[in-house]
């Protein structure tokens, strides 16, 4: 099932995506089925059961109950995401400089929330940087309350997965050890399209996943070369904090492809950024200039 959130006159809904007829709809899970929450985080703390009443009502949609996917403005599927995880060198050809043995434990930093935006919404470059780069992530979507869960249970606690890119600004993110503020500025964290369950994603670790700029790879990997697993993230942080329904983590992004980083060039406005994961579809924003402050 693919959930999505989506604006449709003046409305923000909770949806699926449906195909009928070769052509995409979006089905208003709220509206065909009262039970269900019309939002997603309020949908992912109800539990299995209302997941299972929208896979029911998603499945057994007629066209005539959805609405064409043209008609709607889709959202980051979580647009107010609780814990913002994320992982820093978790591929085996992105250690970082001057590193050649894998690491022990993963790099784990945060992101806030002012930083998600959605599908087709404007990656805005603020006057303070003039260093935004680009990061293709797998995310997952913690769909079920995890504290202290070993490693072989940890899969059950996942409600799937989406595209994130980990936008960044290198000149703040170099000033100091920490990397919070130059991962934090507004609309650095895209997502989406949507929320693909875990159940169409049975094998999180054989995915293709690609990153165009203007329709030029910048990076090309499978989620195989990833250093730590799914369950093993899901586990690890759980032994350190309850995760939570609605919770994120971004599960690292690859090195990139020699064109782009010799030389290396950060995102100007205009730039189209696309990322696409097997099975998950393609996420794509373009970059713009932040409007100056009042």
């Amino acid at each position: 099932m693919r959930l999505v959130t989506f604006q449709h006159q003046g409305k923000v809904r909770l949806g699926t995506q449906v195909i009928r007829d070769g052509s995409v709809y979006i089905l208003d899970l709220n509206r065909v089925q009262h039970d269900i929450p019309a939002d997603l985080l309020l949908l992912l703390r109800a539990g299995g059961s209302v997941l299972e009443l929208a896979r029911e009502a998603s499945a057994s949609a007629d066209k005539s109950q959805c609405i064409p996917e043209s008609e709607v403005t889709l959202l980051a599927p979580l647009p107010h995401p609780g814990k913002i995880l994320c992982v820093g060198h978790n591929y085996k050809g992105h250690l970082g400089i001057g590193r050649e043995e894998l690491p022990e434990y993963p790099n784990m930093f945060s992101k806030t929330a002012n930083t998600i935006t959605g599908p087709g919404q404007p990656i805005l470059i603020p006057k303070a940087t003039t260093q935004v780069d680009y990061e293709a992530e797998l995310m997952i979507v913690i769909g079920k309350t995890a504290r202290q869960v070993p490693e072989g249970e940890a899969q059950a606690n996942v409600a799937g997965y989406t595209i994130f890119d980990d936008v960044s600004a290198r000149d703040f993110q170099k000033r100091t050890s920490q990397w919070l503020l130059g991962k934090s500025f507004d609309t650095f964290g895209p997502m989406g399209p949507a929320l693909v369950t875990a159940d169409e994603v049975p094998n999180p670790h054989c995915l293709d996943l690609e990153l165009t700029v203007n329709g030029v790879p910048r990076q090309r990997t499978n989620t195989r070369d990833m250093i730590f697993s799914v369950p093993f993230l899901v586990s690890y942080l759980s032994a350190v904090m309850t995760l939570e329904p609605g919770d994120v983590i971004a599960t690292g992004t690859p090195a990139k492809l020699p064109d782009a980083t010799e030389p290396q060039r950060f995102l100007e406005v205009g730039d189209v950024v696309r990322i696409t994961i097997e099975k998950l579809g393609s996420l794509e924003n373009t970059v713009a200039v932040e409007a100056a402050g009042i």
